[in-house]
């Protein structure tokens, strides 16, 4: 008998109800022994690159091989190897604007941040500024910033963000393709003046104390040697401080208070125009190749039919290593920044979902693999690599469950699964957490754009549904995730010092366990939702769920 959709998922929440009273038991001692090894100063924060790094995936890699799962990696083997080039700035970069006939000269870090490139290693760029407002070029979807714009040969000057009140999944993921839209209209270079929000979110003497301006960038490099550049054409470009910003619009159509004031409004597009004003970048970048690799396994399904359509869990495994010793740190300051909630925490839920999946008694109808990544704090490196060089050969993955920086401090007692709404996925989220007394919440803190930041959305642009889980805002979550933000966060207090609550880790494995069990035995593969902005824009061929 065909079942209708509504049938199809009473029987999946069924499945999944089921799976929730035969689930294995989830100890807070296993997931503090996996964090606890992998969150120890002997790795040095896992860098991407590095020893400890190494030290972390062949950990990975023996408990997978414990649990009996088969490696999926290159030839045979757990490791699928990434090659990468680092590009790190040699000397200090030039900033010179020019206003109205008046020129000013500013060093990297001097209200302005300028990071290397992987393309030209030694490089001068000058060219006229544009405004184009938010930088965002979809008029299908409401969003025309370059209209009445010529930007041919220019460096465009955005404002950081999205519109406030458009939906944070779709804000993030346009916010997240501004270089390629400035590329498609002939852009070389682009600068970046800050919101508001932004500005309160994450002020600039923030942004200097955790080190971003001074970071290496990272590609993976093709079978050419080429490093994967989404906008290659954007050669150049810069962020800027208040002050700097202040500077560039004077004399201008509109001042930045102007702007900044319209960008502060409900649905405020900030309309764009040519500027009186050039900018010149000079920066030398030196270059590295480094190895690094996924840990990738696999446990076969049960059912011959459902052989070819994999479930996917992902985490990252790398973190950012020890930083530079600042003017204040004394000969014995903590320097690791050790990673324990990100991702250590991550990493051990998904080595305790794929041991709970081979001890339960039987076997998921569809084939599973886990991912350990690297390379996710250099730019999703390792899971767009993984997503663009598939280790299955004939199958497909259809969904993918990720596990990044659950905030392991107090009971939660609701979860945040971005990407739930996308697709059918969204029931088979709500019911494993209702099987364990978790509610579903909506995203708590959309400014941050959190949907397209992490490994899981690499897959979602190859056009498989998605959905990472995070720790809710309910019982007094909110301000412990949000001192976490503001105190920890790639910082080296982020270790086992914390006070982690190891039964809320044994909790969040049984959640995402319920929900990974559903979906591997559910008759349905996960479809996206009928007129999904990110199934018609990464799988606009593929079947349709009917929109709930």
């Amino acid at each position: 008998m065909r079942l209708g959709f509504l049938g199809a998922i009473a029987l999946l929440l069924g499945a999944a109800a089921a799976n929730a009273q035969d689930a294995p038991e989830f100890t807070p001692e296993s997931v503090r022994a996996h964090v606890t090894f992998l969150a120890d100063d002997l790795l040095e924060g896992r860098q991407t690159g590095t020893r400890g790094y190494d030290i972390a995936a062949n950990y990975v890699a023996a408990q997978f091989a414990a649990l009996g799962l088969t490696p999926a990696g290159d030839d045979g083997n757990w490791m699928q190897a990434v090659p990468l080039r680092e590009a790190r700035l040699d000397g200090t970069p030039i900033f010179t604007l020019t206003v109205g006939g008046e020129t000013i000269r500013r060093e990297h870090g001097q209200d302005v941040l300028m990071g290397p490139s992987l393309a030209e290693a030694r490089q001068t760029v000058e060219a006229p500024l544009v405004f184009v407002g938010y930088g965002l070029d979809r008029p299908d979807l409401g969003f025309d910033d370059y209209a009445g714009l010529d930007v041919e040969g220019a460096i465009v000057v955005t404002v950081s963000g999205f519109p406030v009140g458009t939906p944070s999944e779709l804000g993030a993921h346009l916010g997240r393709e501004k270089a390629t839209m400035a590329e498609a209209r002939g852009a070389i270079g682009m600068i970046q003046v800050r919101s508001r929000s932004d500005m309160e979110r994450l002020p600039w003497e923030r942004i200097i104390q955790l080190g971003y301006g001074d970071r290496p960038s990272l590609s993976w490099v093709g079978p050419d040697g080429t490093p994967f550049d989404r906008a290659p054409g954007i050669r150049t470009g810069a962020f800027l401080g208040q002050p700097l910003s202040e500077r560039l619009f004077a004399g201008a159509p509109q001042s930045l208070e102007q702007i900044l004031d319209v960008a502060a409004q409900e649905g405020g597009k900030p309309r764009g125009f040519a500027l009186d004003a050039t900018a010149r970048i000079e920066r030398n970048s030196t270059w590295h190749d480094i190895d690094s690799a996924n840990v990738v396994a696999m446990l076969p399904g049960s059912d011959p039919a459902l052989a070819d359509e994999y479930v996917l869990m992902t985490a990252h495994l790398d973190g950012l290593g020890v930083r530079d010793a600042g003017p204040d740190d004394d000969e014995n300051a903590d320097l690791i920044r050790n990673g324990a909630m990100d991702n250590a925490a991550g990493v051990a839920t998904m080595i305790e979902v794929a041991r709970a999946l081979t001890e339960s008694g039987e076997r998921p109808r569809r084939p599973i693999l886990f991912a350990a990544l690297t390379g996710e704090e250099d730019g999703l490196l390792g899971s767009d690599y993984l997503a663009r060089n598939p280790v299955v050969e004939e199958g497909e993955v259809v969904a993918v469950v990720n596990f990044d920086m659950p905030v392991l401090l107090y009971d939660f007692t609701d979860v945040v699964a971005f990407g739930a709404e996308n697709s059918s996925l969204g029931p088979i989220v709500a019911e494993a957490a209702n099987s364990v007394d978790v509610t579903l919440a909506p995203d708590p803190i959309p400014e941050e754009g959190v949907f397209t930041r992490s490994d899981h959305y690499r897959f979602v642009q190859q056009g498989v549904p998605a959905v990472f889980l995070a720790t809710g805002f309910s019982n007094g979550g909110g301000e412990i995730f949000q001192n976490f933000l503001a105190t920890h966060y790639h910082q080296p207090s982020d270790d086992l010092a914390l006070p982690f609550n190891w039964e809320a880790g044994a909790k969040f494995a049984a959640v995402n366990y319920r929900i990974v069990r559903a979906i591997a035995d559910a008759d349905t593969r996960p479809l996206w939702y009928q007129d999904n902005f990110f199934g018609d824009e990464f799988a606009p061929d593929a079947p349709r769920a009917p929109a709930p």
